[in-house]
C-alpha cells in the first residue's frame, strides 16, 4: 500500500456536459477523450498530489449532472472536503444554474468545504458566451475559489485539483478541519495512526464528459 499522509474527500459537481468526467480524466489519466457516455450516477478516480512535502492522495467522486439522478449524487457530498463546481463557459445556461449547484453542496456537505468555481473548455475562447470576469465576480461573492480550465488541453486542470488541495490542508494545520473526524472528508494516510478507509460504494456507467 502506498504511503500518504492524508487522504481528502473531492466531488465534482455542474451540470451535464460542462466536462467534469473529461476534468477527472485529464487529471487522473493525463488523457482527453472527446466522445464519452454520460455519466451514470456516479463514477470515480483518485491520485496523490504534494502539497507542503506531504503527500496526499485525493479520491475524487465525478457526480452526473442531469436532475434526475439529484438525489443519488447528494448522497456523496456528505463528507466531501473539496467541491469542484464546474460551468462550461460557452453554455450561458450551465452557468445560471452554478447557484442552485452551490446551495445544495453548501446545504448538504461539511461547512468548511473548500469550494471552487470551474470555467471549463476555456479553449473554446470563440464560442465563449460567459465572461472571465462574471466567473470571477460570483466566484468572489459568495468565497469560491476561481480558475479557468481546458480538460482539452490540460490547461489549469493541475492547479484546480492542487489550488484546492493547499487549502484543506492548511485548514487542517489551523485546527479549521479535524483529521477522521465525521464528516470532515480527512483522513489519516495508512502510514499514519489511527488510518480508516473511505466505504466502498458500487458504480455503473462510462466515463462522460458531463
Amino acid at each position: 500500500m502506498s504511503s500518504y499522509a492524508y487522504l481528502f474527500k473531492y466531488i465534482i459537481i455542474g451540470d451535464t456536459g460542462v466536462g467534469k468526467s473529461c476534468l477527472l480524466l485529464q487529471f487522473t489519466d493525463n488523457r482527453f477523450l472527446p466522445s464519452h457516455d454520460l455519466t451514470i450516477g456516479v463514477e470515480f478516480g483518485a491520485r496523490m498530489v504534494s502539497v507542503d512535502n506531504k503527500d496526499i492522495k485525493l479520491q475524487i467522486w465525478d457526480t452526473a449532472g442531469q436532475e434526475s439522478f439529484r438525489s443519488i449524487t447528494r448522497s456523496y457530498y456528505r463528507g466531501a472536503v473539496g467541491a469542484l463546481l464546474v460551468y462550461d463557459i460557452t453554455r450561458r445556461d450551465t452557468f445560471e444554474h452554478v447557484a442552485t449547484w452551490l446551495e445544495d453542496v453548501r446545504k448538504h456537505s461539511n461547512t468548511e468545504t473548500t469550494i471552487i468555481l470551474i470555467g471549463n473548455k476555456c479553449d473554446l475562447e470563440a464560442k465563449r458566451s460567459v465572461s472571465r470576469e462574471e466567473g470571477e465576480k460570483f466566484a468572489s461573492d459568495n468565497g469560491l475559489y476561481f480558475i479557468e480550465t481546458s480538460a482539452k488541453t490540460a490547461n489549469n486542470v493541475e492547479e484546480a485539483f492542487v489550488q484546492t488541495a493547499q487549502d484543506i490542508h492548511e485548514k487542517i494545520q489551523q485546527g479549521v478541519l479535524v483529521v477522521n473526524g465525521e464528516p470532515s472528508g480527512v483522513k489519516l494516510g495508512p502510514s499514519q495512526p489511527g488510518m480508516s478507509s473511505m466505504p466502498n460504494v458500487s458504480q455503473s456507467g462510462g466515463l462522460g464528459c458531463c
